[in-house]
């Protein structure tokens, strides 16, 4: 299964924003940056994350994104959705009832099994997603981190971060 650059790009910016102060802000051009991508992809990601009630867009001159909820109470499926859409990733045309040589209407009484199954397996994937939250990603990354990794994300944040009311 191919996900878009897009899902990646959404999942990295929102555990990002999880490190915000309160009140604190970034803006797309300074999410972009942290993570070398091009910045009008990116915001039209933020976009959806933000019509998906993931982020809060604050408007202005010192305004960005933040997370509209807590890191815990956003999943990758969540992120996956808001990014991609709901519809299945696997969309099954009927193929089998294309060719020459047709066989009965009666062998179509039933979904396509091909479909069945990578629907099934679609559901069991989807599940997994909605297990990991945002805030989950964290204490994974921090078990992992010999404090480098929090060093360059607490050194970008103090430069980039702009200070906003809640």
């Amino acid at each position: 299964m191919k996900m878009s650059d897009g899902v990646e790009q959404a999942i990295h910016s929102v555990a990002m924003l999880s490190g915000l102060s309160e009140g604190g802000v970034l803006s797309a051009a300074a999410l972009a940056e942290f993570h070398g991508v091009s910045t009008s992809y990116l915001l039209k990601h933020l976009q959806a994350l933000s019509g998906a009630g993931i982020l809060d867009t604050v408007t202005g001159p010192k305004g960005g994104y933040r997370l509209a909820k807590a890191p815990a109470e956003i999943s990758l499926l969540d992120i996956l959705l808001a990014v991609e859409g709901p519809a299945p990733a696997f969309r099954c045309a009927e193929i089998r009832q294309r060719g020459p040589k047709p066989v009965s209407d009666r062998f179509f009484s039933k979904p396509c099994n091909i479909s069945a199954a990578m629907l099934r397996a679609e559901r069991v994937y989807r599940a997994e997603l909605a297990k990991t939250s945002i805030a989950d990603l964290g204490v994974e990354l921090a078990a992992l981190d010999d404090g480098s990794i929090a060093a360059r994300g607490c050194a970008f944040l103090e430069i980039h971060e702009r200070k906003t009311a809640r």
